[in-house]
């Protein structure tokens, strides 16, 4: 399956707008939103993610999403919240 980085940009601000800056939200749901498939989408979900105004973490600590190895969480960045 196919996805274009805009699908997964959408999907991925989607669930930040919804959840805002306080609530962080795990990089799997935007994949599974994106199709049954969801597994294989997860390298370039963190790719694409790295370039929108999202802050990934781990264990608290601000993480690059397209270098990081691990679970990871994504949150609105406070300033792309207005």
């Amino acid at each position: 399956m196919r996805v274009s980085d805009a699908e997964i940009a959408a999907a991925l601000m989607r669930l930040a707008r919804a959840r805002g800056p306080c609530n962080s939200f795990c990089p799997s749901e935007a994949a599974r939103a994106l199709g049954p498939d969801w597994r294989p989408l997860m390298p370039e979900v963190r790719r694409v993610a790295a370039s929108l105004p999202l802050k990934a973490t781990q264990k608290g600590r601000a993480v690059d999403p397209a270098t990081a190895r691990g679970p990871i969480r994504f949150s609105l960045k406070e300033e792309a919240a207005d």
